[in-house]
């Protein structure tokens, strides 16, 4: 299990337990996380639930795929290096205490 804290555009956070093997996105869902939708169900197909990864933790959540990299180029918010699809990260106990950013839709 996984302890998240999503930091919101307006400076508040959601913090939530996502349980192993639950993707970012679901536990974003789970929680009412403002601005994480994932309306694909997590299939890789929509961009949103693209989140900017705090940077201490980006080297934990891996490399994009060709895949991803493609939809982050569809996002409503300025990708960033550490843009990620949040349905691609996977919860596990390495990723306990990961921060992630949602971005600003009206940005």
């Amino acid at each position: 299990m996984a302890h998240v804290t999503w930091q919101l555009p307006d400076g508040s956070e959601v913090e939530a337990e996502v349980k192993d093997g639950l993707s970012m996105m679901e536990g974003a869902v789970a929680n009412n996380v403002p601005h994480v939708i994932g309306e694909c169900g997590g299939c890789l197909s929509c961009a949103t639930c693209h989140v900017y990864v705090h940077p201490d933790w980006v080297g934990a959540v891996g490399a994009l795929d060709d895949m991803q990299d493609a939809m982050l180029d569809a996002t409503e918010a300025e990708r960033q290096d550490s843009s990620r699809l949040s349905c691609q990260i996977v919860a596990s106990a390495a990723l306990d205490g990961l921060v992630l950013i949602v971005p600003d839709p009206n940005a």
